[in-house]
């Protein structure tokens, strides 16, 4: 066992006084050492209920043979870092968190791992480590949490909550309302109920095969989750014996049907981050012109919030990612020959699923849209491409040409949306926010959620080398490559020159002749904004662009 490099011989001795200072039997030293990584704290609501998670994990791993180790993860809330300067810290702590794995994996050596992530980056930052470190590993997530419920009988998710802030703020509604969805959004543990990027991911883990059946779809309050978790212990043990690695589940095969899976689900743009991310510590490549292909073959069969009404609880209760795989497999469109982590096939695993409600989880014939909730877009704006959730796009923006309104920042967009100096027809401009300018390539949630309150959505379009919330909705383009601070031509955008958008022929244009932009470029200087020393300057360092995952160089 890989552990016997801190227990087996006379020479070990001394390392055998630490494992017994821990309370350990020399039984439990003499059984596999099974590390259990979970992000559990207390700031993140889909982490509170963590401790439970990890408590049957552990049950799990004793219960079939194995002695676990439990240590932590860092965690960022995006929503608590939203609209301020923790924005910045929210992509950047997915690299964190996957050199942070590799370095407890590697000072002790665990014989596997038990990965217990729940929300947005933390979910991404933690394949990239399995991938990296290739020892047998299971995902078990904290399950999604369930909608909110408004007096007025609806359902709410947390998107709806910035929503209300123009509202509330023109006079468009009372107080009580504002503080029915203030009380009412969240209802208590999960990752927020929506197709966000946690949930997404989520989603997204149990597709490649590395989550069991149900890890992203059965909710945190049910008592399911925790039987879930002890399953993923006991498994892990029998992944252990078969010497089942993670890069033998997560193949090019296995992304290919994670994008399929993406693009019928409508995930959050953050996929066109993570996946390249987590297929580059695989040794794969995944890049923007393999997202468009498999968009346009893959009809949009789930429109679930912020897009649509319907939540992850309803995906879960209309068969789940299994009932949609088998939908999937019947167009040709999914391989179910792959391995997973149940140590059986996606046909094994898959056979008895089926579409319990087909108004959640649509046929071909009766889907959103013949292709996928993604879209990548490219044209002088974007030469190496831009992303777009597709799916969340109201059909009179798919297609739209206005004046530019330019923004060096989101605070400067938020004050002239604040101020009501955004029109209907105008194209927002929101720049250096990329993963180099940023740095950290923040989310603009508020910029959407303000267009979308303002009754905004279906006349104004935003395009941005930022990223968007799994939440935002709207014709929000995001991703935009390269980045205004590596000298990429959203930089030369000047306030009112024409920009022109064709979603359906994944198009991104500012009509301005190539002399004159060649001419802007001469005296173009990048703006750098000033950043302390510390992580944030390593990280800027360090990125490369959105189109590639915003990984770190090699």
């Amino acid at each position: 066992m890989r552990s016997d490099a801190i227990k087996k011989g006379p020479k070990k001795l001394p390392h055998r006084t630490l494992l017994k200072a821990l309370g350990l039997t020399d039984a439990e030293i003499e059984r596999p050492l099974i590390g259990v990584v979970s992000a559990k704290n207390d700031i993140i609501p889909g982490h509170m209920h963590l401790g439970l998670i990890s408590q049957a994990v552990k049950d799990g791993i004793r219960l079939a043979g194995g002695t676990p180790f439990e240590f932590p993860a860092i965690g960022v809330c995006d929503g608590l870092a939203m609209g301020h300067d923790g924005m910045h810290y929210s992509l950047i702590s997915r690299e964190h968190i996957a050199d942070s794995v590799e370095i407890m994996a590697n000072a002790h050596p665990f014989d596997a791992l038990v990965f217990i992530p729940n929300c947005d980056k933390i979910v991404p930052g933690m394949l990239m480590a399995a991938l990296r470190l290739n020892l047998p590993s299971i995902f078990v997530s904290g399950g999604p949490m369930m909608p909110g419920k408004l007096m007025d009988g609806s359902k709410t998710t947390y998107s709806n909550g910035y929503e209300f802030i123009p509202k509330l703020e023109q006079g468009l509604c009372t107080e009580e309302e504002a503080m029915d969805v203030e009380n009412n959004t969240c209802p208590g543990c999960g990752s927020c109920a929506g197709m966000f990027t946690a949930n997404s991911m989520n989603c997204l883990t149990e597709i490649i095969g590395m989550g069991l059946p149900g890890n992203g779809t059965i909710p945190a309050v049910n008592s399911g989750r925790i039987r879930l978790a002890k399953e993923a212990g006991m498994k892990i043990m029998e992944i252990l014996e078969k010497d089942l690695r993670p890069r033998d589940i997560v193949t090019a095969k296995a992304l290919e049907n994670a994008l399929h899976a993406d693009m019928a689900l409508g995930c959050s743009t953050n996929t066109a981050l993570h996946l390249p991310a987590i297929a580059h510590e695989a040794g794969l490549t995944i890049d923007f012109e393999d997202i468009n292909r498999i968009s346009k073959e893959t009809p949009h069969l789930v429109k679930l919030a912020p897009a649509g009404a319907d939540c992850l609880v309803d995906l879960e209760e209309a068969g789940g990612l299994s009932a949609l795989m088998k939908e999937l497999e019947s167009y040709g469109l999914f391989d179910t020959s792959l391995i997973t982590c149940t140590c059986k096939t996606i046909a094994e695993n898959i056979k008895n699923a089926k579409v319990r409600n087909p108004q959640v989880i649509r046929s071909k014939e009766t889907a959103y849209s013949p292709d996928g909730g993604l879209a990548v877009l490219w044209g002088n704006i974007a030469p190496d491409g831009a992303v777009v959730k597709k799916g969340a796009v109201l059909p009179e923006m798919l297609v739209h040409k206005g004046p530019a309104r330019v923004f060096n920042s989101e605070e400067e967009c938020i004050e002239a949306m604040t101020a009501g100096k955004i029109v209907p027809g105008d194209v927002i401009v929101i720049r250096y926010e990329g993963p180099k300018g940023g740095p950290g390539m923040r989310e603009m949630l508020a910029p959407t959620a303000t267009l979308a309150g303002l009754g905004l959505d279906s006349s104004v379009a935003l395009i941005t080398d930022g990223r968007f919330s799994g939440a935002s909705r709207g014709a929000s383009i995001g991703h935009i490559s390269p980045e205004a601070a590596a000298g990429g031509p959203i930089g030369l955008i000047e306030e009112g020159d024409i920009i022109s958008i064709d979603m359906n022929n994944n198009t991104l244009n500012v009509e301005v002749d190539e002399a004159t932009l060649a001419k802007r470029r001469e005296n173009f200087k990048p703006i750098l904004k000033e950043v302390p020393n510390g992580y944030l300057k390593r990280y800027r360092q360090l990125v490369t662009s959105a189109n590639t995952g915003a990984v770190f160089m090699d």
